[in-house]
């Protein structure tokens, strides 16, 4: 069920263009019996290092034989694959799997020190962006057991326009797409797949004072996606351009609400992970 703010006046016009006909190849999952996975660490990070441009989670109390769903996290602008570390303490510590690719575009650090990143809506950035992405999601499926129809792609700032890009674009890879504070991407028509896309559920949050992602952009984005029958979840919070805690408490409750409705259990050892989305 569509659960919208309606604005005033909603467009339904949508230009049709071709879509990017990429195709992505099936990386073997690994083996998961209690030999496989003996050597996994539940509840750790592991961050990039210098053969690696991403960072992996692994939940608290990790089973091996229940296939956990992914959370691929895009990061904002000026920060880098590491914002995972602080994202999923406040999402949930056992509820998923979760990876975060580092963006294509460098940024200057706002401190002054080192390299930062960014996502940029070039024709090239973008199938960079989605090579990184799947290429992600194969480095989870060869060390842990996921849910190949549970795999949710997340994102802030401009790691939330390239979330809604990508999912926009392969909309058959997602069980979900989460936007926070990150506009709707413009140009090269990222509604293409319309059709497809309508049965992808979108989670759509933003700050009541930000003035990077204003109320007028939020609203402006809304009639977009409903004039194009797209499923929303619009959530709005007391704050500016930022991931507030109870921001991120929804978006793993909206997980949630999603796997439930298609009746995916619980591990069986995890007592907590339904307690969490309450």
């Amino acid at each position: 069920m569509r659960k919208v703010l309606l604005p005033a006046c909603i467009s339904p016009l949508l230009s049709p263009q071709q879509p990017m006909n990429r195709t992505w190849p099936f990386v073997q999952p690994a083996e998961h019996s209690a030999e496989a996975t003996s050597s996994v660490q539940s509840g750790l990070f592991t961050t990039s290092s210098q053969d690696s441009t991403h960072s992996l989670f692994a939940p608290l109390r990790y089973t091996p034989s229940y296939p956990y769903p992914l959370i691929v996290w895009l990061h904002g602008h000026g920060s880098d694959e590491r914002q995972l570390v602080r994202v999923m303490p406040l999402v949930s510590m056992q509820n998923y799997l979760a990876v975060a690719p580092r963006g294509t575009l460098i940024a200057a650090s706002e401190a002054g020190k080192g390299e930062c990143f960014g996502w940029q809506q070039s024709e090239e950035h973008v199938q960079e962006a989605e090579q990184r992405i799947f290429d992600s999601i194969d480095v989870v499926r060869r060390k842990f057991h996921i849910n190949e129809e549970r795999i949710f792609l997340a994102g802030f700032d401009c790691g939330g326009t390239m979330a809604f890009r990508v999912a926009m674009s392969c909309p058959s890879r997602f069980a979900g797409v989460l936007s926070l504070c990150g506009s709707f991407p413009t140009g090269r028509t990222p509604l293409a797949r319309v059709t497809e896309a309508r049965r992808l559920p979108v989670f759509l949050a933003a700050g009541r004072d930000d003035t990077t992602y204003t109320v007028a952009d939020v609203c402006g984005d809304l009639r977009l996606l409903h004039a194009a029958g797209l499923s929303i979840t619009l959530r709005q919070y007391p704050s500016g351009h930022e991931l507030p805690t109870q921001m991120l408490a929804d978006a793993n409750r909206w997980i949630m609400d999603q796997i439930t409705a298609s009746g995916s259990p619980a591990p069986e050892s995890d007592p907590q992970w339904m307690r969490e989305a309450e």
